[in-house]
């Protein structure tokens, strides 16, 4: 059986490097942050953002219990405000919409938001770079979520963004992602 979440790193990897800057726009309980400190390595960045303190004491935990590198920078923001924090472009980003898993189901991502982060993470990507956006539709607000994001990412130009879905056909209220690649010599 496919695992989505191994496909979405797998999908990711290519945008990730020794030095890069990546973001983990959701961090929940840390295990994209895990997987992000690791990629960029010890020259590269990792900036990874929850509305709830749990997130990131759980986050916080799991880094230190895994031994992973110094390069990162848990915060405790919404990510839409991203850009207040992470200077520059991006190489490589993830977003894991829904609600904290453990944590309080009525928490979750709301698609205003979630609209304003990626429409701005799209945008903040080098040349080169990549995010992946998990949507769980199995709660009212991930269907909304979802629906909203596919509307707006099948609005870029494809010659400088390219955007695929990947989901299990028979299974309708399973996760599924988007994968959003921007072009080498798109503008940045």
């Amino acid at each position: 059986m496919i695992d989505l979440i191994d496909l979405e790193k797998y999908f990711l990897s290519a945008h990730l490097f020794e030095g890069c800057t990546a973001v983990d726009f959701t961090m929940g309980n840390g295990h994209d942050t895990l997987f992000l400190t690791h990629a960029v390595g010890e020259q590269g960045r990792v900036y990874a953002f929850d509305i709830q303190p749990q997130a990131l004491e759980n986050t916080r935990a799991l880094l230190e219990k895994e031994n992973a590198p110094n390069n990162y920078e848990l915060i405790l923001s919404s990510h839409d405000r991203f850009e207040e924090y992470v200077e520059g472009g991006i190489d490589a980003g993830m977003f894991n919409l829904g609600f904290l898993p453990g944590g309080d189901k009525s928490i979750t991502t709301k698609r205003e938001t979630t609209e304003q982060a990626v429409k701005r993470a799209v945008a903040c990507l080098k040349p080169g770079g990549g995010l992946v956006i998990a949507v769980y539709p199995g709660h009212t607000e991930g269907r909304v979520e979802g629906n909203r994001l596919e509307a707006i990412l099948e609005t870029y130009d494809r010659r400088f963004i390219c955007v695929s879905k990947f989901e299990i056909v028979n299974s309708p209220t399973s996760p599924f992602f988007f994968v959003v690649e921007k072009g080498d010599h798109a503008p940045f």
